[in-house]
């Protein structure tokens, strides 16, 4: 990488006065943890240990800011060589077959190592499709404008460096987010949790359940997580700070977005006493996509998982299936057999083994669980549990994400709105045409290119 480049990474004047104001530096109290463990040779090596701290974390920033949730490939690229110098190769206009050249000779293990010389570095087609995605978001004002967002709303930014950082996150592997943006305590992160889901129209059953189970996982010194969500993320939460516990708000958009609306007030308290984070940058808006990705989060930041009441379509199964990937002991409330909020709950006793959880002493147990040896799940791989498809859940969701509920949006726009290139994105908005999910509009609809069109969603008549 050219000096001039690497300069230019390391941030100066007001950028590192705001990035110096947000971050939980590595220096804070704690040893600093590895946030590269392949990487080989830094490309801050000579560096004092504060600028090589600072860039590393502003380049954390530009990335989070460039990547959608879950982005394989960033996350194993950032993992590898380091947030500043994969960030510099791509500034530098590196190629992919270059990016993956580099990367896989510093993710090479030692000669002498056991596993012998197998690269786990992204392919070149991978990394030729993540430039595609990334290079649209790349932006240096706004990345400091991330940062200055964060510094208003009193958030701090702790990335895998920082003493901060949840260690049961690393469960996720190469799906683990790059920052957090935290409103409120950082020790409560780590501390032992559960995580408490369901159906956003819960009824007066679920809302009982839940509020007498929480109590009880307060008693007992657990941290309560959930998505400040309608219906039992609402009620988890609040029955969590009426017993006096501490509980935490994962956002699906930033963590100065509070969603929705009519749990501003509730979420606020939240973030007092205990924390409200975000994986996304400042300002962020919540998408579908992201809710579901935001549920990896809930789940990986938990001892445990507890679904009390859920629908057959409920988000809660998502979560349950993250926490049954990563090996989390999982437990589901069972119902009335004639309700349809409680099929949800069979699902997850009969799809990913949840324990029966039918009093506060199976609750307990639960939480008392230790995950045995050997039975988690690598993480990405299908569980089987599944009915759409993974083009369906993310491909198809973010380019739907991407489309404005009114008004129209040319193919450029919807592909880095989506985070994803501009072919993925022509090659989607055809799809979901024969799906009769978008329409093109204008003039010349179904005359002009594909990548010249505009489209619009099609809108349900009621």
């Amino acid at each position: 990488m050219k000096e001039r480049v690497l300069k230019s990474l390391v941030p100066v004047g007001t950028e590192r006065e705001v990035i110096a104001s947000i971050l939980q530096a590595p220096t804070d109290n704690h040893e600093a943890k590895l946030s590269t463990p392949t990487m080989s040779a830094s490309p801050l090596t000579g560096y004092s240990a504060e600028d090589a701290a600072l860039t590393e974390a502003f380049a954390t920033v530009a990335w989070a800011r460039m990547c959608e949730p879950g982005d394989r490939v960033a996350r194993r690229l950032v993992s590898i060589m380091g947030a500043a110098g994969s960030l510099g190769h791509l500034i530098e206009g590196a190629s992919a077959v270059k990016l993956a050249a580099l990367a896989a000779e510093a993710s090479q293990p030692p000669a002498h190592s056991p596993g012998g010389s197998v690269s786990l570095a992204p392919s070149k087609a991978e990394i030729a499709a993540g430039i595609g995605r990334w290079r649209p978001r790349l932006n240096r004002a706004a990345t400091v404008t991330d940062c200055e967002s964060a510094r208003t709303h009193r958030m701090r930014l702790i990335t895998g460096a920082s003493p901060s950082w949840p260690g049961r996150l690393t469960d996720l592997g190469d799906h683990a987010p790059l920052t957090l943006w935290v409103i409120g305590d950082l020790p409560v992160l780590s501390d032992a949790g559960l995580a408490v889901v369901g159906s956003r129209a819960c009824s007066s059953y679920g809302e009982q359940v839940t509020g007498e189970l929480v109590q009880n996982a307060v008693q007992h010194g657990r941290v309560i997580i959930s998505g400040a969500a309608y219906g039992i993320d609402g009620v988890a939460h609040r029955a969590a700070l009426a017993a006096r516990g501490r509980t935490i708000a994962v956002l699906a958009g930033g963590a100065d977005r509070r969603y929705p609306a009519a749990h501003d007030a509730l979420i606020g308290r939240i973030g007092e006493t205990g924390a409200v984070i975000s994986e996304m940058i400042p300002g962020s808006p919540p998408t579908r996509w992201r809710f579901l990705m935001r549920n990896r989060l809930i789940a990986a930041l938990a001892e445990a998982t507890l679904v009390t009441e859920a629908g057959t379509r409920s988000g809660a199964i998502n979560t349950a299936g993250h926490a049954a990937e990563i090996g989390r002991p999982l437990g589901a409330v069972p119902g009335p057999i004639t309700s349809a909020s409680s099929f949800g709950c069979f699902r997850v006793i009969e799809e990913y083994g949840a324990a029966l959880i039918t009093k506060t002493a199976d609750l307990e147990l639960l939480m008392g669980v230790e995950k045995p040896a050997g039975e988690g799940v690598e993480y990405g791989k299908d569980s089987g549990g599944g009915e759409a498809s993974p083009r369906e859940l993310s491909l198809h969701q973010r380019v739907t994400d991407a489309l404005p509920r009114r008004g129209a949006r040319g193919v450029d726009e919807v592909a880095r709105n989506a985070g994803i290139t501009l072919d993925e994105a022509a090659t989607v908005l055809v799809e979901l045409e024969l799906l009769q999910k978008v329409a093109r509009v204008g003039a010349d609809a179904m005359t002009a290119p594909v990548e010249q069109e505009r489209w619009a969603l099609v809108r349900r008549s009621r």
